[in-house]
């Protein structure tokens, strides 16, 4: 248990039996009545933002949220398999976890993971990553008003819009957010 003024950022609270992170917190004294406490929080799981205000001095349970630098190992079924860097123990992280990172993630790459009371909440990945394109259609000189992109597939399967200069067997860099072409690697 911790009280409002113990509140920062990235402290993670438990409330009403869910996992909320601080964004964002202001302490707020007006000039009359008591002082509170005004923050935004962002769901850990589903990611929904919302602001609440705590009074001054009140009490709200904080959580314990693991992080840990795991290696990704292979995917089993929905599952994915991580590796703990440290004690080397496996851990299996479902597929509705794992969400969107799927798509960018390779054998052996590495990944934060955040777990609280053993069970996985979600996995973080570096904010870019490399992968070769395995597939795109040859972009042909002259067929574009403006710079075009079009489609390529990466040995993870995701799709991703390239410039036309790209072809098959090229590495680029692609950011792990959005998954947008960042270059060539």
């Amino acid at each position: 248990m911790a009280t409002t003024n113990d509140l920062k950022n990235g402290l993670v609270l438990n409330l009403d039996g869910e996992l909320w992170t601080v964004i964002e917190f202001q302490h707020v004294k007006p000039g009359k009545g008591g002082a509170f406490v005004r923050t935004t929080l962002k769901n850990v799981l589903s990611g929904k933002v919302v602001d609440k205000t705590f009074n001054a001095g009140t009490k709200v349970e904080t959580a314990t949220v693991d992080k840990r630098t795991m290696q990704y190992l292979y995917a089993d079924g929905e599952d994915y398999v991580f590796m703990d860097l440290e004690t080397f123990d496996q851990i299996t992280v479902p597929g509705g976890t794992v969400g969107e990172a799927a798509n960018y993630l390779l054998p052996e790459a590495e990944a934060t993971v955040a777990t609280h009371e053993s069970v996985p909440l979600y996995v973080e990945l570096p904010t870019s990553v490399v992968l070769e394109v395995t597939y795109t259609e040859p972009g042909l000189q002259g067929d574009r008003s403006t710079g075009g992109n079009k489609p390529a597939t990466v040995e993870t399967g995701a799709t991703v819009q390239v410039p036309l200069f790209i072809t098959t067997g090229e590495k680029i860099k692609v950011d792990t957010r959005d998954g947008r072409y960042l270059g060539r690697a």
